[in-house]
C-alpha cells in the first residue's frame, strides 16, 4: 500500500516537473514548432488616425489572441505623419511594427525594417501563396522584401457593386427635387447645386466643400484628373498606347477645375473655410446635413457617410445622405473612378529592427492569411454578423446589415482595427468556395442593405447598383502610378515636395480670389511651377510604368 502511494506521488512529481520545465521557456522567442501561445504583447503604430486600443479587448483580437497568444497594443497617428516618423527615426527606436501609409519611404531609407524574405521562407506558407505572385513587385532594389503591402488579389477578382473610391458626391434631396435626373458633367453636377440653394436660400446651406488638409491635400489636386477621365494615378496621368507620364499642375484641366471653385465662391456657394478646416471639421461639416456637394474618395469620406446612414436609418429619412456620381468635364469623356485590378506596393506593414520577436510576429501573420482568419477578418462570426444559405452563400440580413454599419460596434467588435491596414486578401478577392472575401464585395449584401430610397435612385438611373452608374475601368498593368517609390532626395522627390509647397500657396489664392484676378494668379503660378524640375518626375514616372507593365506580364 505505501509502496503504491510512493509510486503515485513520485510520478506526480515528475508530472509536475514536466510542467514546470515546459513552462519556464524564455517569452521573447517562441519555439519554432509555433506550437506556445504563452501571451505577448506587441506595439504596432500606424500612421493615419484612430482610437488606440489592445487587440484583445476586440472579438476579432481576443479570438486571434486566443489562437497565437498574440496582443497588439495599437497606436495611431495624432498630428503629422513626417513629425512622427522623423522622431522614431532620430531615436532609432521604433514600436515593433509600422504601418507608415505615404512615409513609408523615409523607413526604408532609414534601414528600419528588417528583410522578411527568410523569416517568409521558413514560418509564412500562407504569406507565400498570398502575395508569391507579386514577389517581383514587393522586392527592392537588393533582393529584400521589407513589407507586406495590403492588396494582394487572391482567387477571381470580383468588383464591388457599391462605390469605393472617388466621385463627386451630392446629396439625395437634391437629386430627388430635380427629379434624379442622369448627370453626367460637371457643369450639371453644379447646376443642381446652384438651383438647390436658390430654392432654398434661407437653410444655410453649403453648396460646396473642399477637404485640403497637409496630408490630405490630393483630395482637391486629385479631382481634375478624374473629371478628365483618367483613374486615381496620384498626380499624372498615363496615356493608355504610349504609357507616357504627366503631371497635370499646370495642365489646363486643372485650371479649369479651380476656375469652377472661384466662381463658386464668388456666388457664395464655396465654403472658404475648406482651406483651414481639419479633418475632423471637414468630417463633421459633411455630418452636418448641410453641405450639398464635395469630391472625395469613399474611403477618406467614410466616417461621415456612415453616420449619416445610420442616422437615415433611425429616422426613415435619407435626404441627407450622398450618392457617388461619375462627373467628367465632357459628354464625350468616359469615366475611370472605378479602380481596376491592382497591386498597391509602397503601402504595407513592415517589422522594424526594434522588433522583440520577428519569428513570433511572422507567425501571426502567416495564421492571420488563412481563409478562415480572413473570414473572421471581414465577416466575422457566423450566426452573429453573418450566415450562410443552403448552396453555401454568405450573406447578412437587414439586422446585421445595421449592426455590422455602426460605428460602436465596428469598433467593439474589431472590424475597424482588422479589416485593412495588416496582411490580407486584398479588395476584390474571393474565397476557393466562389463567396467574396469581404462583404462589400457580395452580391446578396448590396442587395439586402438597399433601402427604398436606394432602389429608387437605382432604378431612376436604370441600374441594379451603385457602381453600374459608373464606366467599367479600363485595364492598367501599371496601376497605381502613385504606387511607385520616389526615393528621398531624388530630383523627382524634391519636385513632388516644391510642387505640393507651391500648390497649398497659390490653390487657396486661385479659389478665393475676385473672378477678375484668377487668370493673373494662375500666370504667376505656372511660372514658378515651370521653374520647377518636372521632366526629372515625368522621365522616372515613365520608366517605372514601362517596368511595372513589363514585370506585370511575368508575375
Amino acid at each position: 500500500m505505501t509502496s503504491k502511494r510512493f509510486g503515485i506521488i513520485s510520478l506526480v512529481m515528475v508530472m509536475m516537473a514536466s510542467m514546470i520545465t515546459a513552462c519556464s521557456g524564455s517569452s521573447d522567442k517562441e519555439p519554432a514548432s509555433g506550437d506556445s501561445k504563452e501571451k505577448v504583447t506587441f506595439t504596432y503604430f500606424n500612421a493615419t488616425a484612430g482610437r488606440d486600443i489592445n487587440t484583445n479587448e476586440t472579438r476579432i483580437g481576443k479570438v486571434l489572441e486566443d489562437q497565437t497568444g498574440v496582443n497588439w497594443k495599437l497606436e495611431h497617428l495624432v498630428g503629422d505623419s513626417n513629425t512622427k516618423i522623423g522622431t522614431f527615426i532620430a531615436s532609432n527606436d521604433y514600436p515593433d511594427v509600422i504601418v507608415p501609409d505615404g512615409t513609408i519611404d523615409k523607413l526604408l531609407d532609414a534601414g528600419a525594417f528588417i528583410p522578411l524574405n527568410d523569416l517568409i521562407d521558413k514560418y509564412g506558407p500562407n504569406i507565400k501563396r498570398v502575395y508569391g505572385p507579386y514577389y517581383n513587385l514587393m522586392k527592392a532594389e537588393d533582393g529584400n522584401i521589407y513589407f507586406l503591402p495590403f492588396s494582394a488579389v487572391v482567387g477571381d477578382y470580383l468588383s464591388a457593386p457599391n462605390i469605393e473610391q472617388g466621385a463627386f458626391w451630392i446629396q439625395r434631396r437634391v437629386l430627388k427635387e430635380a427629379g434624379y435626373p442622369k448627370i453626367k458633367t460637371l457643369d450639371e453636377y453644379l447646376a443642381l447645386i446652384r438651383n438647390y440653394t436658390k430654392k432654398h436660400a434661407d437653410e444655410g446651406l453649403t453648396g460646396y466643400l473642399a477637404l485640403t488638409t497637409q496630408d490630405r491635400f490630393y483630395a482637391l489636386t486629385n479631382a481634375p484628373m478624374h473629371l478628365a477621365g483618367y483613374p486615381n494615378d496620384g498626380g499624372t496621368i498615363i496615356d493608355m498606347k504610349t504609357h507616357q507620364a504627366t503631371d497635370y499642375g499646370d495642365k489646363d484641366i486643372t485650371k479649369r477645375y479651380l476656375k469652377e471653385l472661384n466662381q463658386l465662391n464668388a456666388e457664395g456657394l464655396f465654403d472658404k473655410s475648406s482651406f483651414v478646416d481639419n479633418y475632423d471639421q471637414y468630417l463633421a461639416k459633411l455630418t452636418s446635413g448641410k453641405v450639398l456637394g464635395f469630391f472625395d474618395y469613399r474611403w477618406q469620406a467614410g466616417q461621415a457617410l456612415n453616420n449619416l446612414q445610420e442616422a437615415s436609418k433611425r429616422s426613415g429619412n435619407d435626404d441627407l445622405e450622398y450618392v457617388g456620381l461619375p462627373v467628367v468635364y465632357d459628354r464625350n469623356i468616359k469615366d475611370q473612378y472605378l479602380d481596376p485590378s491592382s497591386f498597391v506596393n509602397n503601402r504595407g506593414i513592415g517589422i522594424t529592427v526594434s522588433a522583440k520577436d520577428p519569428v513570433r510576429i511572422i507567425k501571426f501573420f502567416n495564421n492571420l492569411l488563412t481563409d478562415e482568419n480572413q473570414v473572421l477578418s471581414n465577416w466575422g462570426i457566423k450566426g452573429e454578423t453573418y450566415d450562410v444559405d443552403k448552396n453555401g452563400r454568405f450573406y447578412r440580413t437587414k439586422e446585421q446589415i445595421k449592426k455590422t454599419g455602426e460605428d460602436a460596434f465596428r469598433d467593439s467588435f474589431g472590424f475597424k482595427y482588422f479589416e485593412y491596414s495588416w496582411p490580407r486578401y486584398g479588395n476584390g478577392s474571393s474565397l476557393p468556395d466562389g463567396n467574396s472575401a469581404s462583404p462589400g464585395r457580395q452580391p446578396e449584401v448590396a442587395r439586402m442593405s438597399y433601402t427604398e430610397g436606394d432602389k429608387k435612385l437605382l432604378k431612376a438611373n436604370g441600374v441594379e447598383s451603385f457602381s453600374q452608374m459608373f464606366s467599367a475601368p479600363d485595364e492598367r498593368p501599371w496601376f497605381p502610378a502613385w504606387s511607385i517609390q520616389v526615393a528621398q532626395g531624388s530630383p523627382a522627390q524634391i519636385f513632388q515636395q516644391k510642387k505640393g509647397d507651391l500648390q497649398r500657396k497659390y490653390f487657396p489664392r486661385l479659389v478665393l480670389s475676385a473672378p477678375a484676378q484668377f487668370d493673373a494668379i494662375w500666370n504667376e503660378y505656372t511660372t514658378e511651377f515651370n521653374k520647377l524640375d518636372v521632366k526629372a518626375f515625368e522621365e522616372l514616372i515613365t520608366k517605372e510604368v514601362a517596368k511595372k507593365v513589363k514585370t506585370v506580364g511575368k508575375k
